[in-house]
């Protein structure tokens, strides 16, 4: 759950969404806004039933003059996290996420400033879980995951913002211009970035997955179709990495829609058709895991073996932890018999037999 269907909203409000929250199995929540008022109602609609609840809460971000400011500076970002512990009544938080570094030159701030070193306190103290991290530019997610400093990535995640190159401008993630010409593919950093933190056992955590709820609009939309929110979660989901999609939710309706995702049938999750007929993106010969090649007639889980060869390209080597979830597949890619039966089936071209050769080559298997 994002927080903003909780900012300027009475406690009476806060707390239906965290009793609906509880009852379908919502356990996380992200907690970017330093809204004192936000914060206070939280804590209260919590208390009971803290421990079932994973907060993701954010340091460097602190309420000032009656607004949020993003700051590096250690004394405002120990006075906003304190604040944060006591309005919210507890005495730890699972994430700890260092909030916004979308440049190189933040990167390199933070990490080698006070703030990596405070973070690092609070998480041998046990007050905070894990260290974490938001951004938007796969470049300083990649520098940030390479360092080993940083446990979970708060990240954009959406079939939009994935064609994109990295881009230190934020801005650049939903301006129209950049969605005039065709786009084709993944860009190659965010791939990267996907397979380095599946790797790594860095989690990520999904924001944007609806780009603001632009997705959702045929008229809004970069891609000029519209996406349902189950489709935009899914292929949230279906990233490597990937294990939370905060989904913002302004009403209770949108909470509902969400937590029907649970219970949605393949069909209403499925992107596949969407995204082949979307008309200003392609993504020709691009897997997308999506698992329209199924069912394979020898029982190979083609999507599967597909990700773990990505992943070991990716690497250039092939790491033991994806060995591992290759060698527990039931069947193995060498059992591919090129009936293309796959091939037929696939919205986007991809060439599934050759890489079934590549992965039974590279695996051994």
């Amino acid at each position: 759950m994002g927080c903003e269907g909780f900012v300027d909203q009475p406690y009476e409000t806060v707390k239906a969404y965290i009793d609906r929250m509880e009852e379908a199995g919502v356990n996380c929540i992200d907690l970017y806004t330093p809204n004192p008022e936000f914060r206070s109602n939280l804590g209260k609609a919590l208390k009971g039933r803290r421990e079932k609840f994973v907060l993701q809460a954010h340091l460097c971000t602190v309420w000032k003059d009656g607004q949020y400011k993003h700051t590096r500076k250690l004394s405002e970002v120990k006075e906003g996290f304190v604040d944060q512990l006591c309005r919210l009544e507890t005495d730890h938080v699972e994430i700890g996420m260092i909030h916004y570094v979308d440049s190189m030159e933040d990167w390199e701030t933070v990490k080698n400033g006070d703030v990596i070193k405070y973070a690092l306190e609070l998480k041998e103290k046990g007050t905070i879980g894990c260290i974490g991290m938001s951004r938007h530019n796969p470049e300083a997610a990649l520098a940030a995951v390479h360092s080993g400093l940083v446990d979970v990535l708060m990240f954009s995640v959406n079939p939009c913002y994935d064609l994109l190159p990295a881009n230190e401008d934020v801005e650049s993630l939903w301006d129209e211009k950049n969605y005039e010409k065709p786009l084709v593919n993944m860009d190659p950093k965010r791939q990267e970035l996907y397979g380095v933190c599946q790797r790594e056992g860095v989690g990520i955590t999904v924001m944007k997955a609806f780009g603001g709820g632009d997705l959702l609009s045929a008229e809004l939309s970069p891609a000029g179709k519209a996406l349902t929110a189950f489709q935009c979660i899914h292929y949230a989901l279906t990233r490597p990495a990937v294990a939370c999609v905060m989904s913002g939710a302004r009403s209770m309706e949108d909470l509902e829609t969400s937590i029907a995702y649970e219970t949605a049938g393949a069909e209403e999750k499925d992107y596949a058709a969407a995204f082949a007929s979307m008309p200003k993106i392609s993504w020709q010969g691009h897997c997308m895991y999506c698992g329209h090649c199924a069912p394979c007639s020898k029982g190979i889980d083609v999507a599967s073996v597909t990700k773990f060869l990505n992943l070991a390209k990716a690497q250039g080597s092939v790491p033991e932890t994806v060995r591992e979830h290759y060698g527990i597949l039931e069947h193995k890619a060498s059992e591919c018999i090129a009936c293309k039966a796959c091939e037929k089936r696939c919205p986007f071209g991809v060439p599934i037999v050759e890489n079934m050769r590549q992965a039974s080559e590279i695996f051994g298997a």
